[in-house]
């Protein structure tokens, strides 16, 4: 089968025929060959205004262009053609034609671009650039075109649940707020937006739509004040849930901070150092510990040190999980922050004072039938590390944008985008 059978059967030109294809020597030592596919327009035909849309009579033709293809066999591949010009009465001016097989004046096949695009999700940029023997800049604009043209066509119907999270993105507390979809059967990236500011999330629902927003039932999300305050704001119908993750998380710095307090005290007086690579004792769940850890957690434990005691409120609180109703979690919380507010402890009072404050949305967990989760936003957001990872070097706020919505977002591709095996 011939190569020329091959193109009219997978990517027909309409309006155009293919002619030649020939196989052209290296020009440089060390360079391959290259494949240079003839195309022409079909006899009687007339050119499509660049401008308009409209068929035109022809003016004149400029010099053979080409435009690269995807790669025959790793050789590279080129539809050579000369671009006609156009009389176009609509528009009153001469204008270059429109062809089917590129836009404007990119010299990059609309194929080329869903190719490279399709394997930047697999690779990183420069990884995709060297193996196909494109320029960086390339790849970066076919994933900026398959990222519009996903975006244009990506479906906001049937959304009930998001969660709402921020990520560093650059050192000195830059950061990046995402926003997900958390339905069943569809956990995807919704939105990027630069900065954690209250008008970084209005941005979101500005786009979402009021229309979407108001039909949304659950949000999730960490305790951050300008994240709650727009929830409130513009969706008051929605359960907003903290769940175990956030609150344990802080019950976990609490007791570092005692720890770290403690250990360089007890320095201090001359004592026995028995706090001295404890951190991980005391942040892990007991049944995590190593073979090795827990022997040294129990003897840690015999002493009647503040570390111990504020331990020993941290595991105690791990209860709540375990229960079903909110009237039970709602008792168990008061009696558990009564508690931790006589133990005399200043980081597990604040703790305390915490889940004091933001007791409704934390029972709001239990509300929804602990069914929702803002571990699976941190779930997407460790995907969105690995995304920002892979683009470790670029250096504008687009090119980190267009990352995490090219592999996370899970956005419609184009039929010509290359499908693995």
């Amino acid at each position: 089968m011939q190569l020329k059978t091959i193109l009219n059967q997978v990517y027909r030109l309409p309006g155009f025929v293919y002619g030649k294809i020939r196989l052209v020597p290296a020009e440089e030592e060390g360079a391959r060959p290259r494949v240079e596919v003839e195309v022409r327009p079909r006899a009687n035909g007339q050119a499509q205004c660049s401008g308009c849309g409209e068929r035109a009579p022809g003016y004149d033709s400029l010099q053979p262009r080409r435009f690269r293809f995807v790669p025959v066999l790793g050789l590279p591949t080129f539809f050579v053609y000369a671009m006609r010009r156009v009389n176009c009465a609509r528009c009153g001016k001469v204008r270059v034609e429109r062809v089917p097989w590129a836009d404007g004046k990119r010299r990059s096949t609309k194929a080329l671009d869903w190719f490279l695009a399709s394997w930047a999700r697999r690779l990183s940029w420069k990884e995709t650039a060297e193996v196909f023997g494109v320029s960086w800049d390339r790849v970066h604009r076919a994933v900026g075109m398959a990222v519009a043209w996903g975006r244009e066509r990506v479906s906001l119907e049937g959304i009930t649940t998001i969660g709402v999270d921020e990520i560093a993105w650059q050192s000195g507390h830059r950061y990046l707020t995402l926003v997900y979809q958390l339905d069943a059967g569809c956990r995807r990236l919704l939105w990027v937006g630069r900065d954690r500011k209250i008008t970084t999330l209005e941005s979101f629902f500005t786009w979402f739509g009021k229309e979407r927003a108001v039909l949304l039932q659950v949000v999730c999300s960490d305790m951050w004040q300008a994240y709650l305050r727009v929830v409130r704001e513009q969706a008051r119908q929605v359960r907003h849930v903290l769940d175990r993750f956030h609150i344990v998380q802080r019950l976990g710095k609490a007791i570092d901070r005692v720890r770290a307090a403690e250990a360089k005290q007890l320095k201090a007086q001359g004592k026995q150092p028995v706090l001295k690579h404890s951190r991980w004792l005391l942040l892990k769940r007991p049944e995590r510990l190593t073979e090795e850890q827990e022997p040294k957690l129990a003897e840690l434990l015999k002493h009647n040190l503040r570390t111990v005691r504020a331990y020993l409120l941290k595991e105690d609180f791990q209860q709540l999980w375990d229960l079903r109703s909110p009237t039970q979690a709602n008792r168990f919380i008061k009696r558990w922050c009564r508690r931790a507010m006589r133990s005399r402890i200043k980081p597990m009072q604040q703790a305390a004072r915490m889940v004091r404050k933001h007791r409704p949305l934390i029972l709001n967990w239990f509300r929804t039938g602990r069914a929702f989760s803002a571990g699976a936003v941190e779930g997407m957001n460790n995907k969105a590390k690995v995304a920002l990872r892979r683009a470790y070097g670029f250096r504008s706020y687009k090119s980190y944008e267009l990352a995490l919505y090219h592999t996370l977002a899970d956005l419609p591709q184009h039929r010509l985008a290359h499908r693995f095996c």
